[in-house]
């Protein structure tokens, strides 16, 4: 028995010393592979740069004061003239430089005194050369340093500059006056942490209007009991490409005949209006209808017709809007002075309204029709015998893989520009029909198929390859669309913001207590207001938080995209580190610590008070 517990010691012993000695290795080759070596540490020249720069980031320049400068000048001749020289006229009540010998060879050594000046000040000693009546060519001595009773001492080589005539030796020093003022640096870093504030602030909001209905189909369990039957699934993937691409050719229209209407601007306000009030009544219709059970075929398609209409009134109003609003803006920016950002401000958001319209209409109207036929392919799963929905099957799974194959076909052409892309296509579309065919004989007809869960993994897996993605290599690609400045940032922080707050939100949509579903779904109600009533109380809080945490993190990230040219406080940060002007780049990093700061109290307060 000891010798077992002796073998045993002994094995746990030698096992230790060969993981000890593996972690070794591991540590010894990555010193090796990312090449530790203090050679450049202990080289003076990297001592003096980072004594240089350590005092230049530990003075921020913020208050600056106006500065009165002082040139004193002293002859000298290089080399010594012919004749006998005479001692220069000073004035000793002012400033004024001795210098020993008062001529010398170039390269020889001379001593300059000077005495007067102001006390313990600083500044350069130039050399000017007789040739150079500008000063242009003022080459720097050294500096000189000044005691308490303003006496400096400095000894000099002469350049080779030799000429005929006299030269001279400048001493230039400065003094504050005054008192002090925000320098030009700390005025630029204020406007660019403001920038960077608001740029953070529209990233998050932009991140808010997409993550939130993201986050609810990335939520398993909200998405694991959606199934549909076959022929519903196939219908639906054939509607939304049709929906969308009739949704389009209604928007050109729409913009075609809004550009009619607004040939006068009066008819255009009035058409506006027409458009809002008749878009209110029938979705008041609409909504009147969802609330009773069991409509009548001839019912149910007036509601469908109703909310066409009321999705046509809605568009059309849409580009009026954005068409009045345009010159609105314009009119408002010449008219309003001091606050003409407010014009601006409805310009910028008429335009983003006309540009956002087309995709917008066509979206609604690819699911407007791919829930009717969805709704179509539901009945006639329910209706229909079993051999008959196995041969529809059949034929709308081959018709819906091969559409939505030829769809990526498409885009991969429009990307990578291949030749005889109709070859691709058929091909693409065949695979797309066997693809069809294959879950057709898979799945038994009239089965409901997890639908849900599929689109949550498709959701997840965009949501995870997208949040990869640094929000610099976004910066990068936002710059190339809208130009370098802060739009370029505000849309890369959006984009990371959406996949990152979606991710976070739909984590917490998973982690809720399923009680209060099952309640209210026992009810009858349907999943829209289960999602209502039983899933939004209990994520607001957390969702509050989370979106405050982004919002901090955005600020943070302004100052990486803005290397990239994505604007913000980054962008002057970047310059001013290029320039190695040290002083100012603590500036800025002084301002985004303190910003930082504020926006960690702030929201550590409101998650304090709301959540």
């Amino acid at each position: 028995m000891k010798k077992q517990e002796q073998s045993a010691s002994i094995w746990k012993s030698l096992r230790l010393g060969l993981i000890i000695f593996f972690v070794l290795i591991v540590f010894a080759y990555g010193f090796e592979v990312t090449k530790v070596d203090l050679k450049e540490f202990h080289k003076s020249s990297r001592q003096d740069s980072r004594i240089r720069v350590t005092r230049a980031l530990a003075r921020p320049e913020i208050f600056v004061f106006e500065q009165e400068e002082f040139i004193v000048l002293t002859p000298i001749y290089v080399p010594c003239p012919d004749q006998p020289l005479s001692p220069p006229s000073m004035d000793l009540s002012e400033p004024y430089m001795v210098v020993t010998p008062q001529c010398a060879a170039p390269g020889e050594l001379v001593q300059v005194e000077g005495f007067k000046f102001q006390p313990n000040i600083k500044g350069p000693l130039s050399f000017i050369p007789s040739s150079d009546p500008n000063n242009s060519l003022a080459l720097k001595q050294g500096d000189i340093f000044t005691d308490d009773q303003g006496h400096f001492s400095l000894t000099i080589k002469l350049p080779k500059r030799p000429g005929e005539d006299v030269q001279y030796l400048r001493a230039t020093t400065r003094r504050n006056v005054g008192l002090p003022h925000l320098s030009q640096t700390a005025i630029d870093t204020w406007d660019k942490i403001v920038e960077t504030v608001f740029l953070a602030l529209l990233a998050t909001t932009l991140g808010i209007i997409f993550s939130v209905p993201v986050s609810f189909v990335a939520a398993r369990n909200i998405m694991k009991d959606v199934k549909s039957p076959l022929t519903s699934i196939a219908l639906t993937l054939i509607g939304w490409p049709v929906g969308i691409y009739l949704g389009f050719l209604v928007a050109f229209w729409l913009n075609n005949f809004t550009d009619a209407l607004m040939v006068n601007k009066l008819v255009g306000l009035i058409s506006f209006l027409i458009c809002l009030i008749g878009a209110v009544v029938l979705i008041r219709k609409v909504v009147i209808q969802a609330e009773i059970e069991n409509l009548s075929t001839d019912k149910q398609i007036q509601k469908i017709m109703i909310q066409i209409g009321a999705a046509l009134l809605a568009a059309m109003g849409l580009y009026l809007v954005a068409r009045l609003g345009l010159q609105a803006g314009m009119v408002l920016v010449s008219v309003l002075g001091p606050v003409a950002f407010m014009g601006n401000f409805v310009t910028q958001l008429s335009d983003i309204t006309a540009v956002v319209t087309p995709g917008t209409v066509a979206i609604i109207a690819g699911a407007v029709l791919g829930n009717v036929f969805g709704k179509i392919g539901q009945q006639l799963d329910d209706k229909l015998p079993f051999s008959t929905v196995k041969i529809l099957n059949i034929f709308l799974s081959c018709l819906a893989g091969a559409i939505v194959l030829a769809i990526l076909a498409g885009a991969i052409n429009w990307l990578y520009e291949i030749r005889q892309a109709q070859y691709l296509l058929l091909i693409m579309a065949g695979i797309g029909a066997t693809l069809g065919l294959a879950l057709t004989l898979y799945a038994r007809p009239k089965e409901s198929l997890p639908i849900g869960l599929t689109i949550y993994y498709i959701t997840r897996t965009f949501l995870n390859a997208t949040r990869s993605i640094e929000a610099l290599i976004m910066a990068i690609v936002a710059v190339i669309w809208v130009g370098i400045g802060p739009f370029a940032g505000v849309m890369a922080l959006g984009l990371h913001s959406i996949v990152s707050l979606a991710k976070l939100y739909s984590e917490q949509v998973e982690s809720i207590m399923p009680g209060p579903m099952e309640a209210i779904t026992a009810t009858g109600a349907t999943r829209l207001q289960t999602i209502i009533y039983a899933v939004i109380p209990q994520i607001i809080p957390p969702y509050i938080s989370f979106t405050m945490y982004r919002w901090d993190i955005n600020v943070r990230m302004s100052t990486i995209i803005g290397f990239a040219g994505g604007g913000g406080i980054g962008f002057l940060l970047i310059q001013n580190i290029n320039l190695l002007n040290y002083r100012a780049a603590s500036t800025q990093m002084l301002a985004i610590a303190v910003v930082v700061s504020i926006m960690d109290y702030l929201s550590s307060s409101m998650r304090e008070r709301y959540v």
